[in-house]
């Protein structure tokens, strides 16, 4: 019974890392999406182990069974392995989102020496990155009254909200978050992607760290979430 119980694990961990990056796009609510080879590999390696257990085990439970030795039963416990397996079969967990932004301070950017001019196109494209850069990098203040457009989901906070992006360095577990403080229009519900358009919110000096990231919004509209949302980078990827 015990080897049952691994050979089925086995099984069930491999069809469920394979169901998650061969067959869908489950995988990257947890992972890169550069992570995906590994995951086929690590998929076929335990599906290939499920094959050998059961194939060799033949032997060894038939030496058994002759030899009259006593079957062990498989502990209780054990059972709650397949949980995780099964889970990413039937029930995937969801990808993160507002409730750990929510929870988290938002991550410093990079520090950049110099500034491209911005292109003239109005609304102006902008990660939430570049308009931060801007906003406390550029001494120049190119970004002043210029009309940008970003997009992200939405994280409530108190009496207002953020556009917010979540970047992974390799997996869910080390993810770190982007955001900017919305002003003008009422927050939509939370973990909400949209796309906003507006200028920054006057605070501080412009191209120093005192001037927040932060947007006088405009319009918004909701757009459809990106295959991969955990990115801070255009175009976005449609799923």
């Amino acid at each position: 019974m015990r080897r049952l119980v691994q050979i089925t694990l086995l099984a069930l961990s491999g069809l469920a890392v394979l169901h998650s990056c061969l067959f869908s796009d489950l995988y990257l609510r947890y992972v890169k999406e550069g992570m995906r080879p590994l995951l086929i590999a690590s998929g076929v390696l335990l599906l290939a182990l499920a094959v050998a257990e059961a194939w060799w085990g033949r032997k060894d439970q038939a030496a058994h069974d002759c030899s009259g030795g006593e079957h062990s039963g498989t502990p209780k416990v054990a059972w709650l392995l397949f949980l995780p397996a099964l889970s990413l079969l039937f029930y995937a967990p969801p990808a993160l989102g507002a409730f750990t932004a929510s929870r988290e301070a938002a991550k410093p950017v990079a520090q950049e020496d110099h500034f491209d001019p911005l292109p003239a196109t109005s609304p102006l494209p902008m990660t939430l990155t570049d308009f931060t850069q801007r906003v406390q990098q550029d001494r120049e203040q190119a970004i002043k009254g210029r009309t940008v457009q970003l997009t992200g989901f939405v994280t409530p906070a108190g009496d207002g909200w953020y556009l917010t992006r979540l970047m992974l360095s390799c997996c869910a577990a080390d993810a770190q978050s982007v955001k900017v403080r919305v002003h003008g229009v009422q927050a939509p519900p939370a973990d909400t992607w949209v796309t906003l358009t507006g200028t920054w919110h006057p605070s501080g000096t412009l191209g120093t760290k005192s001037a927040p990231a932060a947007l006088d919004a405009h319009t918004v509209r909701r757009v459809t979430k990106p295959a991969n949302g955990y990115t801070d980078a255009l175009p976005l990827t449609a799923p």
